[in-house]
């Protein structure tokens, strides 16, 4: 698996893609509707950074975006990945949301314009997200403050547990994703997809990351030199054809071994034989203290 750093930077190549992130967001948040085309994004800065207290402070998220039509800034949306429950997300969902939030009331004040801040949280998980999802989940409110504290709610996706229609429903790569996860936390197992991918690479290098398994990773290295695969049908055939390499030469390291311990123990036997011989001791008498191990080919 590549290194933390590494892996916080091949997760996200997929989802920075523009037909990629437009298709995401159709699916999730408008149920296919074709509402933001890729040519309508531009790329943000996933640092929100703003300046407060004559310093520059800011958080960074997986992946961020602007939405724009003729030139004007309609949404900014933010992507971020999870692959293991965080009681704590709302609160940093929240903190992203604000510092965008943030910058944009400083720009405003220079005559800039303010709209919506959206952050999806994708969960690759096996298991159901049981922690909270809002702010307030998280908090320890006393009885007389709850009717005063704002909620804040997060919008978790479990990719594993989205339904077949909206699986469908994705056009880009990220649906060969999806459907990975869906199939193996439904059924254990997967049927690759024949689906031809735009972004090989990238879907396996996300698939290497999301799942740790380092199949997809290798399958990734390949295709960088020169074995090029095209869809899912081609990853699994290739993972079929190691797998039988891989256990050819497993059998054949075990059989190699096997035979290097019976040729130890014929060796053990045979000395043992041996010194007993020099003992004057008969044939006869050998054959009945070694039983089963006795071999006449060690005379």
């Amino acid at each position: 698996m590549p290194e933390t750093g590494q892996k916080d930077v091949v997760e996200k190549i997929l989802e920075e893609y523009d037909d990629v992130f437009a298709d995401i967001v159709n699916v999730l948040l408008f149920d296919g509707r074709q509402v933001i085309d890729p040519s309508e994004l531009e790329a943000a800065s996933p640092v929100s950074a703003y300046k407060a207290d004559g310093r520059i402070r800011g958080l960074e998220r997986d992946v961020a975006k602007y939405w724009k039509k003729q030139n004007i800034r309609i949404a900014f949306v933010g992507f971020e990945n999870q692959t293991k429950e965080d009681r704590l997300m709302p609160l940093r969902v929240l903190s992203y949301d604000g510092s965008e939030y943030r910058r944009q009331y400083s720009d405003t004040n220079d005559g800039g314009s303010v709209y919506p801040v959206v952050t999806l949280v994708f969960y690759f998980g096996e298991k159901r997200w049981k922690a909270p999802r809002n702010v307030c989940g998280v908090l320890d409110i006393p009885e007389e403050f709850k009717p005063f504290v704002s909620d804040y709610r997060m919008n978790l996706f479990e990719i594993g547990y989205l339904s077949d229609e909206q699986v469908k429903m994705f056009k880009s790569d990220f649906g060969v994703v999806a459907d990975y996860f869906v199939q193996t936390v439904r059924n254990g197992e997967y049927v690759p997809n024949p689906q031809t991918l735009d972004h090989v690479q990238a879907v396996l290098q996300a698939l290497s990351v999301f799942t740790k398994d380092d199949s997809f990773e290798k399958a990734y290295n390949d295709s960088r030199q020169g074995e090029r695969v095209r869809n899912m049908c081609e990853v699994v055939e290739k993972f079929k054809r190691e797998g039988y390499e891989q256990a050819k030469q497993e059998y054949k390291r075990e059989n190699m071994e096997l035979q290097r311990k019976n040729q130890e123990m014929k060796n053990k036997f045979a000395g043992i034989a041996a010194d007993l011989r020099e003992e004057g001791m008969s044939e006869e008498k050998i054959r009945k203290i070694l039983g089963e191990n006795y071999d006449k080919n060690i005379l």
